[in-house]
């Protein structure tokens, strides 16, 4: 047996410390500046990976490409963002955009947040890998097709945001190159464009874009993609999200929506940081405070991000769970990074039963709220708006709201450190309005259902974790006409439960003030959707185990196994793939095409 398990073992048979020694609180973010390995002076540069379907239209040769932006992230905090000037190629016939965003690193470093805006309107949210002494690269590839109004107009300002610390001890910059790669997937798709709104203003006036009004289209933004987009968003200076530090923060932008739209989305971008970057395994105020810990990471286990306009709730978020490379344990994510690490998801919500408030020619303020949120969240947004060209003003008006807030029932008993905390609720939001265009009177119903839970346990005087949480969530759009007959629908339903399990042995390690921290972690993503005919499934899941000695933030050894797994159904195709990796590499990568054939 390998002598470091044989450590292992008999140190997890030791009894556990008292709680003097120990807190249930520990780090849960670390870096890697201080893992020993030895690596050669030839070593080739390592790929990091998310496991990802392919874009359908990698296989086709881009009509053209347009490297835009190359720069390295140093010392960087408290800087604004970087800017490029972006135009679309000349002579260029093209359906579909892809962004490429190349990242190389080497040297120590933790994981920093990342996100490109263009004009203000937010394009990608990422985070980056935790680099070695050799050097790492990884790519993202994201369908920007969904922007397209945006990607045909010239002049606009394009902004990469990476805050990094360069010192003696974190000596790893990160080397960025920014591509637009488009594609001519269909001579009988044109996309449009709307004039661009000014990013500076506080309130934006809009004038019209000409586009024509076709109720067959899709619901889905890269298959019909908006006429016109507004970013709710910050000035830029800081990065153009807004910063939110607790629930009683409000962030709100003033717009005035063009009178002939027929259709209104926002796309909400969301990703949490500091003491909130774990806040699913956050214990309520007063068991910090009886036990008289120094944390601030509290506040119970629930967050919800409440989209407003008017400071009226007009839908929520509840945010996919993306742990970042240096988080739960950093040996989990090389060479396979944790699911939705390097594209973070977004966020929509159909705001088309509103219309009938948004179109009176007043201001209206759009923002965000996140219930029992503490330090720190980043959101921001973008406003997609469909235009009728055949009239100046379209009709609108509302028929149902409906949005109780979410029931939620709390209980916590804990003695000491140990305890268990649990949270759950349920919610059924419903919107009704219809809107009358050159299109015909159309109504649209939309219906969100939220099923959430979850648990924390603390044993052994706090020092073994456990969390187990689960969030489901169901959205339904649909448009009818006069007549009650369905025009256009989509379903989409998500699942994402998380499994964590930690056990801390305080001053197991080399020193006093270093532990052994052993780690188990299963965390999945389903996705169901249903647009019309088309119909998709997405299954992934990770498995992760690993065991390491900790000082402070700093992981000084250890050892992790990643297995995931990934399916995706379509009405297009299938596609799957498989990994493993250990010790900080790939182990096994099985990838296919092909469609499983039911037995007969």
């Amino acid at each position: 047996m390998h002598l470091s398990l044989l450590l292992l073992l008999s140190l997890l048979l030791l009894p556990p410390l008292s709680a003097a020694a120990s807190s249930p609180l520990t780090q849960f973010r670390f870096s890697k500046s201080r893992l020993n390995r030895q690596h050669s002076a030839t070593e080739a540069p390592q790929e990091i990976i998310q496991v990802s379907r392919p874009l359908p239209f990698d296989s086709l040769t881009p009509s053209c490409t347009l490297p835009l932006f190359n720069h390295t992230f140093a010392y960087t905090i408290d800087l604004p963002p970087s800017n490029a000037t972006y135009s679309p190629p000349v002579n260029c016939t093209w359906t579909n955009a892809v962004l490429q965003f190349s990242v190389a690193a080497n040297g120590s470093q933790y994981d920093r947040i990342a996100a490109v805006w263009l004009s203000g309107a937010e394009l990608l949210r990422t985070s980056t890998a935790e680099p070695s002494d050799s050097e790492i690269f990884w790519n993202v590839r994201k369908d920007v097709t969904k922007y397209s109004c945006l990607l045909r107009q010239s002049n606009l300002s394009l902004a990469v945001m990476l805050e990094n610390v360069v010192n003696k001890i974190y000596t790893g910059s990160y080397r960025v190159n920014l591509t637009f790669l488009y594609y001519d997937n269909s001579s009988n798709i044109s996309a449009t464009y709307a004039p661009r709104p000014n990013p500076k203003s506080t309130i934006r006036k809009l004038r019209v874009a000409q586009v024509p009004v076709n109720m067959n289209n899709s619901l889905e933004l890269n298959d019909n993609p908006a006429d016109l987009i507004i970013p709710i968003s910050a000035g830029g200076e800081e990065g153009f999200w807004f910063k939110i530090q607790s629930q009683s923060d409000a962030v709100f932008q003033g717009i005035k929506i063009p009178p002939n739209t027929y259709r209104a989305v926002i796309e909400v971008y969301v990703s949490f940081h500091g003491n909130d970057e774990f806040w699913y395994m956050n214990p309520p105020d007063y068991y910090i405070e009886t036990n008289n810990l120094t944390t601030k990471r509290g506040h119970g286990a629930y967050r919800e991000v409440l989209v407003k306009v008017d400071d009226n709730v007009v839908g929520s978020v509840y945010p996919f769970p993306v742990i970042f490379t240096g988080g739960i344990n950093p040996l989990f994510w090389e060479p396979v990074v944790a699911i939705g690490a390097f594209d973070l998801p977004s966020y929509e919500v159909e705001l088309t039963p509103f219309l009938g408030a948004l179109l009176d020619g007043k201001v209206h303020y759009f923002g965000f709220g996140i219930a029992d949120a503490i330090s720190f969240w980043l959101v921001d947004a973008n406003l997609h708006l469909w235009l009728d060209e055949k009239v100046d003003k379209v009709q609108a008006g509302p028929i149902k709201y409906s949005n109780p807030n979410m029931c939620l029932e709390r209980e916590s008993k804990f003695q000491q450190l140990d305890g268990k905390f649990e949270v759950e609720g349920e919610k059924k939001a419903e919107f009704s309005g219809w809107v009358n265009s050159s299109a015909g009177n159309f109504t649209t119903y939309v219906t969100t259902k939220i099923e959430f839970e979850n648990e924390i346990q603390f044993k052994n005087n706090g020092t073994y974790k456990k969390v187990e949480q689960e969030v489901k969530v169901k959205n339904k759009v649909e448009v009818k006409t006069q007549t009650g007959a369905s025009a256009l629908n989509m379903e989409i339903e998500w699942k994402y439960p998380l499994k964590i399990k930690i056990q801390s042995l305080p001053g197991a390690g080399a020193g006093t003030e270093s532990y052994l921290e052993t780690t188990e972690l299963e965390q999945s993503l389903e996705k169901q959707k249903k647009i019309g005919q088309f119909e998709s499934k997405l299954q992934t899941k990770q498995e992760c185990n690993g065991w390491m000695f900790v000082l402070d933030h700093d992981v000084l050894s250890g050892s992790a196994t990643t297995d995931q797994s990934y399916e995706v159904k379509d009405s297009n195709g299938c596609y799957t793939r498989k990994v493993s990796a250990e010790g900080g590499e790939l182990s096994k990568d099985n990838e296919n095409f092909l469609c499983a054939v039911a037995p007969a």
